[in-house]
């Protein structure tokens, strides 16, 4: 059962996984002890599936990002597996979504320059039979989010 404290618990972690239970109980108006008991309830219940840490990407060399729309005639299981197995083995493909509508698939790619993306192209259509492949570059970041809204789970 989540009330609000779980949600403002949620939250709060999301914003900051390394935030001190100290610091989450008091702005929860909670005990250190009762709030670290709901936090290892939500991770129990699988509320919080795990923990990272968010990098820069400037400072890692991979300021660009480049959306690539990907179309096939294929869609037996064994293209499937193969598709899923060539983008899971590229690292500067970090997001894949199968689509409905006109496209079949959206990678989005982190990239040290536009050039470098040619480097991606060629192993992908190297691993996989693709119909068309065309690429966007993202001018500006207007929105980043990693937190996922909590006001939709129920109250149970």
């Amino acid at each position: 059962m989540l009330d609000d404290r779980d949600r403002r618990i949620l939250d709060l972690l999301q914003a900051n996984a390394e935030m001190a239970v100290s610091e989450i109980a008091d702005a929860v108006s909670l005990s250190a002890s009762a709030c670290s008991r709901r936090i290892t309830r939500l991770r129990e219940e699988g509320y919080i599936s795990r923990s990272v840490a968010m990098l820069d990407r400037q400072k890692l060399g991979l300021p660009t990002t480049v959306f690539v729309i990907v179309r096939t005639g294929r869609h037996e299981a064994g293209w499937l597996e193969q598709f899923h197995a060539a983008v899971s083995t590229i690292p500067e493909i970090v997001e894949v979504h199968r689509l409905t509508g006109n496209f079949d698939y959206i990678l989005k790619l982190v990239l040290p320059n536009v050039e470098h993306y040619d480097v991606i192209y060629r192993q992908l259509v190297g691993r996989v039979e693709l119909f068309d492949m065309s690429a966007y570059i993202s001018m500006e970041t207007v929105k980043l989010s990693t937190g996922l809204p909590t006001n939709y789970v129920e109250n149970r």
